[in-house]
């Protein structure tokens, strides 16, 4: 329980703070005045001063805050700072640049995550042998067998399962030439898919061609080297952020439930959960929940970094600063919007909870 709890606090701690040590990097590179630097929220539990800046560790661990010199025209600026350092009278580029760093931070450090564990430990794969043959499929018709191991399709050379499957779903149902090895002998079948109706990660009806073949259990470690590791990070975090995206957008269309939104209970039994498996499990879950962080704060819904972004556009558009008092509307409707979605995920995790027992 202790070592969950630890890893608990490591990966959100750790995930806020880089979140936050982007916004005060680029700040201080601009030299806008930086007051304060909070790890969570609400009072102060211990801290320093270094400089003209207050480093804090605050109560509520939920987040953490970058607080600039000037962030509003008519703020009154803190003793010891000038005009100069005020972030309001930045241009528009430089505050965006300043707000985009977080979420741009957090996708750094997905990408930081999956290159060390693709450097040292290797990748994971799944060879490409058939485990299974479905009866009465085109795969059995041919004459393939469990065992055999697949060695090209249509002449192109397949190392990997995921070869062999992604060869398969680009087929239209034309013919497919499949050379195997089984018992050291070498085979040639010709396999036309068939086009069946399934199901995808959203749920939603999809027509995939089938050939009726089961992977067997035949994983390996594949060593990977520096740059091949920091591409495979880089492919890594891009997939998953484009599957995160994906799913918000399948959410808005209702395609995907609301009740599979969670909150920070769901992250902590995720976090302890994968605490018990190893390092490299917590490891790869800090890297998507990083990923879900930086793609979060990019929506642009007033109060999170997308929506400050959004208002920083359109002053660039309109060469004017927004009315405040438009700003000040749209930013608590925006506070409304993010304080209902808090509460529906901690409603939702909740009722797992209870459901669960």
């Amino acid at each position: 329980m202790s070592m969950s709890i630890i890893a608990i606090a490591l990966v959100l701690g750790g995930l806020i703070f880089f979140h936050e040590l982007g916004h005060f990097l680029v700040a201080k590179a601009f030299r806008i005045g930086v007051k304060t630097f909070s790890l969570g929220f609400g009072p102060s539990l211990t801290g320093f001063t270094l400089g003209k800046t207050d480093y804090l560790l605050s109560a509520v661990p939920l987040g953490g805050y970058v607080q600039m010199v000037g962030e509003s025209p008519d703020a009154e600026l803190p003793e010891g700072f000038s005009r100069s350092d005020s972030f309001s009278l930045r241009p528009p580029w430089q505050r965006m640049l300043v707000v985009a760093a977080g979420p741009v931070f957090n996708l750094l450090l997905a990408w930081a995550i999956y290159f060390l564990i693709f450097l040292f430990a290797g990748q994971q794969v799944l060879m490409p042998t058939i485990g299974e043959v479905v009866p009465d499929s085109p795969a059995q018709e041919a004459g393939v067998q469990a065992g055999d191991r697949v060695l090209k399709i249509n002449g192109q050379k397949i190392e990997y399962w995921s070869d062999l499957a992604a060869r398969i779903q680009k087929n239209q149902g034309q013919t497919l030439r499949f050379e195997v090895v089984r018992e050291d002998t070498l085979h040639t079948f010709s396999i036309r898919p068939e086009i069946e109706k399934s199901t995808n990660i959203f749920g939603e009806t999809i027509t995939v061609p089938r050939i009726g073949i089961v992977a067997a259990d035949d994983w390996v470690e594949r060593s990977m080297g520096l740059f091949e590791s920091a591409w495979g990070g880089v492919a890594q975090t891009w997939k998953l952020f484009s599957l995160t995206w994906t799913g918000i957008i399948k959410m808005i269309e209702r395609v995907v439930p609301i009740e599979s939104i969670g909150g920070p209970i769901m992250i902590a039994q995720l976090v302890s959960q994968q605490a018990q498996q190893g390092l490299i499990d917590v490891l790869s879950l800090a890297a998507l929940i990083s990923i879900n962080l930086a793609l979060l704060n990019l929506l642009p819904i007033p109060v999170l970094d997308g929506g400050h972004l959004l208002f920083f556009g359109l002053e660039i558009i309109f060469r004017k600063p927004l009315d405040p008092k438009w700003q000040s509307v749209a930013t608590r409707i925006g506070l409304s919007l993010l304080i209902l979605l808090m509460a529906l995920a901690v409603y939702n995790d909740i009722y797992r909870l209870i459901s669960v027992q």
